[in-house]
């Protein structure tokens, strides 16, 4: 499985003791670019959990399409 993810170039980000999750004490960076809080994760990557090898997907205003399938 692949999916296709576009980020746009903001510079880099600097991460801090004030980005720590008060509850858990840990930082969780988003490494799937399908967050809604990006750069931290807030749990979109479960939405591919079901996805098929051999499938490249691209998630558009939350639905997941298929660009390509190898054969």
């Amino acid at each position: 499985m692949a999916r296709e993810v576009t980020h746009t170039a903001t510079g880099p980000l600097k991460l801090d003791e004030d980005d720590l999750d008060p509850e858990k004490g840990d930082v969780a960076v988003c490494l799937c670019g399908l967050s809604d809080d990006y750069p931290f994760c807030d749990g979109s990557h479960r939405v591919t959990e079901d996805e098929e090898e051999g499938v490249v997907y691209r998630y558009e205003d939350g639905e997941r399409r298929v660009v390509s399938e190898d054969e």
